[in-house]
């Protein structure tokens, strides 16, 4: 099978929606002192645009509609456009290096060109309420487990307390993000996988994002590109510790 290429013109910015729609922007790996920035070093220029495929953005949107409306939510979006040459740097960081049962199955990582976030059609995001708080989740967005054997941020995962009550809030918190994530999937025609080991991360099927070519920061236009330094070179895994 050929794989297609994506237009730049097939992505659109999250960031030019923030001021109609109720979501928000956190480009995580943006800032290297965020606490959610796992990897400690900035993955793209402080000034990127956070970038999705025309799709996911549209059913996000969508999402984050349906999700005020039934529960006052706003969407927080942390990551959608992982371009090749983040993927590889993310590989070349300690923590990564430090877990490399990360890179096998189930992956909570994939390997560089692989998965949807390369091809901009994967979404990480949470809840916030309308004053900006975050939902309790059980784990923080990113939080991958250094024990391969116990992994909170996994779907079906329940043990998060010995308290029942806070338990059934964490699984009905995220119950309530899945179905508006595949209600507005299906509204717009489309199949959306919520990942089973992370609760944050919804993406097309691999069948349907096989079919299309990764996409390089490089081969991007200038305005778009994520990953430039200040001098125009971009940046690679011997950037990274």
């Amino acid at each position: 099978m050929k794989q297609k290429q994506i237009p730049p013109a097939d992505l659109q910015a999250f960031d030019d929606f923030t001021a109609t729609q109720p979501i928000a922007v956190d480009l995580v790996y943006a800032q290297p002192e965020h606490r959610d920035n796992i990897f400690g070093c900035a993955l793209y220029r402080g000034d990127a645009k956070l970038w999705g495929h025309k799709d996911i953005v549209a059913l996000t949107l969508l999402a984050a509609q349906i999700c005020h409306k039934e529960y006052g939510w706003i969407l927080e979006i942390k990551d959608s456009l992982r371009p090749v040459e983040a993927q590889a740097a993310m590989q070349e960081t300690a923590i990564v290096r430090a877990n490399p049962h990360w890179m096998e199955e189930p992956r909570l990582l994939s390997p560089p060109g692989h998965g949807g976030h390369p091809r901009g059609m994967a979404i990480d995001l949470l809840p916030l309420t309308e004053n900006g708080e975050e939902i309790d989740m059980g784990t923080r967005f990113d939080h991958l487990s250094e024990d391969r054997s116990n992994n909170p941020a996994a779907r079906d995962y329940t043990a998060f307390s010995e308290d029942e009550a806070y338990n059934n809030l964490i699984v009905e918190n995220r119950r309530k993000l899945t179905d508006a994530m595949l209600d507005a999937a299906a509204q717009n025609g489309m199949e959306l996988l919520p990942l089973p080991q992370e609760w944050w991360d919804f993406r097309f099927y691999p069948a349907y994002t096989k079919s299309f070519l990764p996409l390089f920061d490089a081969d991007l236009p200038e305005e778009m590109q994520m990953m430039l330094h200040g001098d125009g070179r971009v940046y690679s895994e011997r950037t990274y510790p």
